[in-house]
This record gives C-alpha cells, structure tokens and sequence, in this order.
C-alpha cells in the first residue's frame, strides 16, 4: 500500500470558452486565477488555473477552454461531480449568491451527515458545496472570506459496477480507507491528507459517458516532491499498471495512468508551485508559455480569445 498520496492536487476540465470559464470561477465562486498559461499539447488553447492565493495543491481547479466545443455526454467512467468545502453555515449565503447570478441546477442534499448545495458550471459541469470543518485559508478578494470555498472537498467517480469494484481496489493501493456508504456511493478518505482527501464512488449501470465541455479530463492527486512520485510510479508499475514518464509541466511533474473505471489520474508533485515565474503578488496576471513554444508567442496571442479580467 501506497503512504506518499496526499489527497486531491487538482482537477483538470473542459470547457467551451474562456472567458465565461474565468468569469465563472473568479467572479462568481470567488478564486484567484493563479495561472494563464496553455496546453502542452494544443498551444493555441488556454490552460488557466484557479485555486486560492498561492494556488496550494488540493485548491487547483483547472481548465482546457476550447472555443465552441461540444457539450460532454454524462454517464459512467468519469469524475461526475467536484466538491469544494466551504464553512458550516455558508450554504445560505452560496444559494443567494449563485441564485443571483443564474446558476443552473441549484439542490440542497445532505451526504455523510453534510450539508451540501449542487449547482451546475457554464458548461453543464457538476459541483457542489460542503459544508466541513477546513481551517485552510481561503482567497477572499471577491467573497467574504467567512463563507468562501476553502479549496477542494472530494471528487466523486460515477463507475459501473465493474469499475467501481476495481477502483476501490486501486483507491485501497494508494493509501485511501473505506469510510462510510450512503445508498450507492462509498466513501473513501486518505488519513492524515491535505483537507481535500476524499473520494466517492457511486456505482451505477448508467451507458458510458462522453466526454466535451463540462467533462473531468483528469484529477490528480498529490505528492510532496519528485522522489515521492518516482516511488509511486515503480509501486503502479510494479502492479501492473501502464504508467507515463515523468513529464515536467512547469509548476509540477506529472505522470499519469489509466484506473480501472475508466477515469484518467494524474499524480503530481507539490513542487516547484506556482511562483516560480511570477511573483506571488501577481499570479495568473501575464500570460506564461511553455518553454518549447514561446518562440510562437507572437502567433499564440493572436489566437487566443481575448480574456477582460
């Protein structure tokens, strides 16, 4: 069993423009953009960060906005909802808050003794609030900081029964404990993890799901340094799991694999951060290139969407 994971590092999804995707985090739910950078892959496509002041793992929602993209299909075999903790007795200023700027899919619920309110993203994205004891230290420059999100709660993984059973299997390997069942979700928790150290898994005989805007693409889980992850890799790889090299991505290293159910994980390491080319006071302001393509700087700027901050 795995003790270097400590619990969620960031949530990567896809969205089909930028700027209602930066309005929507920053304006509405209140983080900081910590980072405007692009895709690796696709350079003429935004990679933006959202987090809370530093962009400390475990507060990292991120995005892929690619303009006009197709709405994702729901289903089975991916990250259905992410949780964001807020204070208890925050949930009453949340409702009136995303009630007033017209957000879809507004639902109070209650899951593991929890208040929680489920709301819906520009894209059709699925969160929800809950309300949890978190002493983390929120970014507060738009919302009160006595109500706002304190970074990330849990993910939970909507599997078939199959992959379900498999996961909880590879969520046992990386360090994670069973810790309580409500109707079809099971619950697991990393001890001793970083706040966002939950896992759920609803188990379910939906069709498979499709991914577009509004889709996970990824989450990925933290760990402290390089010589953690490399120990992590060996130990996946040595149970028999395909896993990438170790890619550097600027603000972390990340290797990724496939689990069972479906979903694509990342592991990724809590250093360098965020800081390391611009300064704390100044996060996600400029936009960063990768070093392979700032000679394309001139062409990259001409084909990303304008963002008005």
């Amino acid at each position: 069993m795995l003790t270097q994971i400590n619990g969620l590092h960031h949530v990567t999804s896809l969205a089909s423009g930028a700027q209602a995707n930066n309005d929507f985090f920053t304006k509405v739910l209140g983080l900081r953009r910590v980072k405007k950078t692009v895709n690796f892959d696709a350079p003429d496509v935004y990679h933006l960060y959202y987090g809370d002041a530093a962009g400390t793992p475990g507060t990292v929602m991120t995005y892929f906005p690619f303009p006009g993209a197709k709405r994702g299909r729901s289903g089975t075999g991916e990250v259905s909802t992410t949780a964001f903790s807020v204070p208890a007795g925050a949930l009453e200023y949340w409702q009136d808050r995303l009630a007033e700027h017209n957000v879809a899919g507004l639902e109070h619920r209650d899951r593991f003794g929890q208040a929680q309110l489920a709301f819906r993203g520009p894209d059709g994205d699925g969160f929800v609030l809950v309300e949890s004891e978190d002493r983390r230290h929120p970014w507060a420059a738009t919302v009160p900081e006595d109500v706002a999100i304190r970074g990330f709660h849990s993910t939970e993984l909507r599997l078939d029964p199959r992959g379900a059973d498999a996961s909880a299997e590879l969520l046992r390997f990386m360090g994670y404990e069973a810790e309580g069942r409500q109707g079809n979700v099971m619950r697991f928790r990393v001890p001793g993890g970083n706040a966002a150290d939950a896992i759920d898994i609803a188990r379910t005989d939906a069709a498979p799901a499709g991914q577009g805007a509004g889709s996970v693409h990824h989450i990925a889980f933290s760990v402290t340094n390089r010589a953690a992850q490399l120990d992590v890799r060996k130990a996946l790889l040595d149970t028999g799991y395909q896993v990438t090299p170790v890619i550097d991505r600027d603000y972390f290293w990340a290797i990724y694999f496939r689990s069972p159910g479906g979903v694509l994980f990342e592991v990724a390491t809590d250093e360098p951060g965020f800081d390391r080319d611009e300064d704390s006071g100044h996060l996600g302001e400029a936009l960063k290139l990768p070093g392979q393509h700032e000679h394309l700087r001139a062409r990259i700027e001409q084909l990303l969407e304008p963002i008005r901050d």
